[in-house]
């Protein structure tokens, strides 16, 4: 939960691999109150999926009753459809609905699905339709609805930035403009019908190929609107739903990952982090909208979730450690853990590390909580800072700029020091005494001395050490350097280029590595882009078969 909203989600809930928490909907709602409250963003009633048959709603479905009603006997190009079939479209958690009085909204993900991916495209051939079929029950009340969130199409060639010759033949892009009022539909494109002559006016781009530097995208996440008007007229002409409501409807471009300040990939800056989405969000600013009667946030609210209720209230409380405070309230001080308590929590090889501190042990906070037992090693990982904290017996040596040949001059200087050490030990030179070799006679001051034989034998372990890591590192130095003159550069530009390998399922060449231009991809016009370089790459096994 977000402080100030009212929040309802809908999770995947498929088992199927690839798809297990792969997606997901959340849909917040800005409130002043969610109890007794008549603001029209505080939903009235609110179900997760669209067929009706995901009960976390506890019977508050939005007018699905007849809408099974119909679903169950036939959809149309679909045949019959039996209950596992619609569950089977609601598993993947994408869609909630919530019902805000004026309106019924609708958060949706549509599938993405690749054109040889028969199963898939089966999926949201079947996902499209029943939810079109809801959409037309709803509308048959006289209802009105707004539809928004990421569809996974884009509605025609304007809106994608390499459409090709046969781009307006794709099956659910027909299906999509035979909603839309210019094929005779209900639906209004509302960031269209506000902006119809925008060009590149994009809403994702792939993060594989770093598409956003260019703008190389295409616009799939939409606001699509469709009902009567809310103001108490029969005469359709007079009052129209986007006149009327919607003031204005745009693009957030300033959320884009890759802005102009950010260093090139090409450059370097593929080692820079993008923060965000690869989506920016599309936003609509409704108008003259009347309060509503007296009402609650309805059940399927997120506080009522039983993971969250009475636990995490925020979503910074998600990211604390959950701990009760304890001590004496009027002097604000905490008492100590006793050493017998902790004794409890502790395994058996770790329990005298534990009598060592018993006593002395001061803890200002405890978890009463807890459900695993505390570990007591030194070696625990305490805290996600640590977990990133190099050991400095692993740190003796910052040899990462060095040159190959400063390199040599240096291990050699070190294997020089490990045989003087190995002198000094032989001939004891600080006082021109014979050692004597009977380590009864060895007295407390010489061992313990600032000399002592103690402290020169963890210097040869760790001037050992040294030599191994300096080798080390310069034989990895000689690997990295034979591969990057193995790379070779791009026709375009006469740069490095990427290695890649081939994904897709049931290819011959699956697993495959080839090399690509480095850079972006953008328009062909445009020479800064991606050029269009491309070369397989071979290896010693492959020559040998061939």
């Amino acid at each position: 939960m977000a402080a100030g909203y009212e929040s309802f989600f809908s999770c995947t809930r498929t088992s199927n691999r690839g798809r297990v928490g792969y997606s997901g909907v959340a849909t917040f709602c800005r409130v002043e109150s969610a109890f007794s409250s008549k603001e029209v963003a505080l939903p009235l009633a609110a179900e997760e999926g669209f067929t009706g048959l995901l009960d976390r709603s506890k019977g508050e479905s939005v007018s699905s009753g007849a809408f099974l009603a119909n679903i169950f006997e036939q959809v149309e190009e679909l045949g019959p459809l039996s209950g596992m079939d619609l569950l089977k479209v609601d598993s993947e958690g994408r869609c909630v609905i919530t019902d805000h009085g004026h309106f019924v909204l609708f958060n949706i993900y549509g599938p993405r699905a690749q054109s040889d991916n028969v199963e898939r495209v089966q999926f949201k051939f079947t996902f499209f339709k029943v939810l079109q079929k809801r959409w037309e029950a709803i509308l048959n009340q006289g209802r009105t609805i707004f539809i928004v969130g990421d569809l996974n199409i884009a509605p025609s060639a304007m809106d994608c930035c390499d459409a090709g010759p046969d781009f307006e033949d794709n099956s659910f892009r027909k299906w999509l403009k035979s909603l839309l009022k210019e094929g005779g539909g209900p639906f209004y494109d509302v960031f269209r019908t506000k902006h119809p002559d925008r060009k590149e006016a994009y809403t994702c781009w792939s993060p594989q190929t770093g598409a956003e530097e260019f703008n190389f995208g295409s616009r799939i996440d939409l606001i699509l609107i469709a009902g009567p008007c809310l103001h108490q007229s029969t005469d359709s002409e007079i009052h129209d739903l986007l006149d009327c409501h919607v003031n204005e409807c745009d693009i957030l471009t300033q959320f884009k990952r890759s802005r102009q300040d950010n260093t090139p990939r090409w450059k370097g800056g593929r080692s820079i982090k993008l923060e965000g989405s690869d989506h920016v969000p599309v936003f609509v600013n409704l108008g003259d909208m009347p309060d509503l009667a007296l009402h609650s946030t309805p059940p399927l609210a997120t506080r009522y979730v039983p993971e969250v209720r009475g636990r995490q209230q925020t979503l910074v409380s998600m990211l604390q450690k959950r701990q009760v405070l304890i001590g004496e309230e009027n002097r604000g001080t905490y008492d100590t853990l006793s050493g017998d308590c902790a004794l409890e929590n502790c395994k058996e090889d770790a329990r005298r590390s534990c009598e060592v501190a018993k006593g002395s042990l001061s803890m200002p906070y405890i978890n009463t909580n807890m459900t695993k037992k505390a570990k007591c090693r030194n070696s625990s990982q305490l805290t996600l800072k640590s977990f990133f904290k190099m050991n400095p017996a692993h740190a003796i040596i910052e040899l990462e700029n060095a040159n190959a040949d400063a390199l040599k001059c240096e291990i050699d200087e070190l294997i020089n020091e490990s045989e003087i050490s190995e002198d000094v030990k032989e001939t004891n030179s600080f006082d021109d005494t014979p050692i004597d070799k009977d380590p009864q006679n060895i007295t407390q001051d010489e061992c313990y001395g600032e000399t002592s034989c103690h402290d020169e034998g963890n210097n040869l372990v760790q001037m050992s050490e040294k030599v191994k890591d300096s080798i080390a590192l310069s034989e990895w130095k000689r690997i990295q350097s034979l591969m990057q003159s193995s790379i070779p550069l791009c026709k375009g530009h006469k740069e490095p280029c990427v290695a890649r390998s081939v994904k897709k399922a049931g290819s011959k060449n699956i697993g495959r590595g080839f090399y690509v231009c480095a850079r972006a991809k953008g328009p062909s016009s445009n020479p800064e882009a991606r050029c269009d370089h491309f070369q397989w790459a071979t290896s010693n096994i492959r020559q040998k078969q061939r």
